[in-house]
């Protein structure tokens, strides 16, 4: 792909996450989605550049905080709208809510709402496709707060052991919900305690979702070389609060001037910016909006007409 098409690819992929995460913002308190939710708004670049240097059949997996990455790697807004107003044409059927959501179709393969618990099975997902000897790679996402617990260690030591082609996609914001790294972590530098580990590391602190990719790239290439499982850690600032639709500066865990700091590096702005001064129009760029913007208004209209599930809906598709 040409560095102008990758771009307004790219473009495409922050847009899409960046409105409808505004478009849950603008009707969350109407109290018809029936779910809590963790909003990834201002860490675009990492679900946007990490996606798009991915195959269609690789596979992903996230945390909670999930929305980007599931609307990077699909694309799609009908099931992930209905989803979180909890509609029979969700894709859980209005069971999973936001933090579980999955679309195994998509080799979008599930989330957890608890911290690392994915990593585990991210990692036998990768076992899986090494012992079947498919060239499916595995991209899993988590934010540093998984980093305290066992669970990312124990996966990271056997990924590194067994040579898995698992990618580690670690989005550092410095914060477990309002906690920060020096009151949590016995060490100064994620990346050189895992660089201790057999395998690749990259670090960047970086908004431009091309950057991102460019270096996924290299990650998965590298990967294919020497086999070894690769871990990127990406710095990125969480606009909102952990956990809702709002801002949180006046409970001081920290400040609003960091968060100027970084909107100055705002991953949308910024990469809509590159694409006009690299020779497409301002009306190009509005098309390309419009088109998104009304495929997120038809995909809230559509799951707010829908259906709630069948009471005999619970029962099924459980397995515990």
């Amino acid at each position: 792909m040409k560095r102008k098409e990758l771009n307004v690819e790219l473009y495409k992929k922050v847009y899409l996450i960046r409105k409808t995460e505004e478009k849950i913002r603008e009707h969350y308190m109407e109290d018809e989605m029936k779910t809590p939710v963790h909003l990834s708004i201002g860490e675009e670049a990492i679900a946007a550049g990490v996606c798009m240097a991915l195959n269609v059949e690789d596979q992903i997996f996230g945390t909670y905080r999930n929305h980007g990455i599931y609307l990077a790697k699909t694309g799609e807004t009908d099931r992930f709208f209905a989803e979180l107003y909890g509609k029979q044409t969700g894709v859980a059927k209005g069971k999973a809510g936001s933090m579980h959501i999955s679309a195994s179709e998509l080799n979008f393969l599930g989330a957890s709402a608890v911290v690392a618990t994915i990593i585990p099975v991210a990692m036998g997902t990768s076992f899986v496709n090494k012992w079947k000897n498919n060239g499916k790679l595995v991209a899993v996402f988590f934010g540093d707060g998984a980093l305290d617990e066992g669970a990312f260690w124990e996966s990271l030591n056997f990924a590194c052991l067994k040579e898995l082609p698992i990618i580690f996609v670690c989005e550092d914001n410095g914060l477990a919900i309002h906690s920060p790294t020096s009151d949590r972590q016995g060490y100064r530098s994620i990346s050189d305690i895992v660089s201790k580990f057999e395998c690749n590391v990259f670090r960047e602190e970086t908004t431009d979702p091309e950057v991102i990719y460019r270096i996924t790239c290299n990650a998965i290439q590298l990967q294919k070389n020497n086999h070894k499982p690769c871990f990127l850690h990406f710095k990125y600032y969480r606009y909102l609060e952990h956990v809702g639709i709002n801002q949180d500066f006046k409970f001081g865990y920290r400040s609003e001037d960091e968060f100027k700091r970084w909107y100055k590096m705002d991953p949308v702005t910024l990469q809509r910016k590159k694409l006009l001064e690299n020779a497409h129009s301002e009306k190009e760029l509005q098309e390309i909006e419009s088109e998104i913007d009304k495929q997120i208004d038809n995909s809230v209209k559509s799951a707010q007409k829908a259906p709630f599930p069948d009471e005999s809906e619970l029962f099924k598709d459980v397995y515990a």
